[in-house]
């Protein structure tokens, strides 16, 4: 009976232990929250397993909880992380893949979340909120090596092409040609150096008679100033002369409109008097006595009477 009693005790002790251990392993009483971020990646996440780290700023903030394939783009995968609840996952935040060591093997690296900026929230239609991601550097230097070499292989092209064959037979034949021309400057070496010497005194001569029409263009200028003084002087005389027409011209209108009528007047009077001192004239020749005693009456011829027939 005692056998009995202690088999079952070991029974239910042993399941007990069991049970604990299975409650520990789960997180027991010590178990954190978590909340689920997806991001996805445009890169191969070689080296990434489930369950590996989700560091920020180097800290361990969570797991890898889920990696698939985008079965609509093969070339991204989608990844989810159960993140410690409380993490500041912001909208600004950026998750990384890096490399531990040598080992290679890798995580999710989290970084950015300023304090200005909102928690990151999942939008309509999606479950999980998105965290942004950015190329790891394993990514960025493939990158650049495939521009590098790419460009590369586009100069090693065109030097190929610059050293064909045709190119060569042309380079050796500037060549053959700079060293017939050196050979040609060489031999008229003097008539070259008498040449320079003879444009030197030109360029100097050229000085000179440039100085010389700057003086010549200055005269010219003053002269060009002084003619237009004068024209402007002519201008305004001009000006005076038309002002001093138009004034003898008012004053001629109105002496015709004023003195002509006695003028006229004055010219028939001189006229009427005129013939007075004709006939005075023509009486004193007649009878020179009349000036002194009168006119003397004429006697009455026969058959008058009284000045009357």
């Amino acid at each position: 009976m005692s056998y009995s009693i202690v088999g079952a005790f070991v029974i239910v002790l042993g399941a007990a232990l069991v049970a604990g251990v299975l409650w520990l392993a789960s997180g027991g009483a010590w178990q954190k929250k978590v909340d689920l971020y997806r991001a996805i990646e445009d890169e191969s996440v070689a080296g990434l397993n489930l369950n590996a780290p989700v560091k920020y700023s180097g800290v361990d903030v969570g797991k890898v909880r889920a990696i698939e394939l985008d079965h609509a783009n093969p070339n991204r995968v989608n990844l989810l992380f159960a993140i410690e609840r409380g993490t500041p996952i912001r909208e600004d935040t950026i998750a990384v893949l890096k490399t531990q060591g040598l080992t290679g093997i890798a995580y999710v690296e989290l970084s950015g979340g300023a304090a200005d900026s909102p928690p990151l929230l999942a939008t309509p239609g999606n479950e999980y909120p998105l965290i942004r991601t950015k190329p790891s550097l394993s990514a960025r230097l493939e990158n650049i090596l495939t521009s590098v070499l790419t460009k590369l292989d586009g100069t090693s092209n065109a030097i190929n092409a610059i050293l064909s064959a045709e190119n060569q037979a042309a380079f050796r034949s500037a060549m053959a040609d700079i060293a017939t021309v050196a050979r040609t400057i060489a031999a008229r070496r003097d008539t070259i150096d008498a040449g320079i010497t003879q444009a030197g005194r030109t360029l100097d001569n050229t000085a000179k008679a440039t100085v010389q029409l700057e003086a010549v263009v200055a005269r010219i200028g003053r002269s060009a100033d002084a003619v237009e003084k004068m024209g402007t002087e002519v201008a305004r005389t001009s000006l005076s002369a038309g002002k001093a027409v138009d004034a003898v011209g008012a004053d001629v209108n109105r002496f015709s409109t004023e003195t002509q009528p006695e003028l006229e007047r004055l010219l028939g009077e001189l006229g009427a008097l005129s013939t007075s001192l004709r006939r005075l004239s023509e009486q004193t020749t007649r009878d020179p006595r009349g000036l002194i005693f009168g006119r003397t009456p004429v006697p009455d011829g026969p058959g008058e009477k009284g000045g009357a027939p």
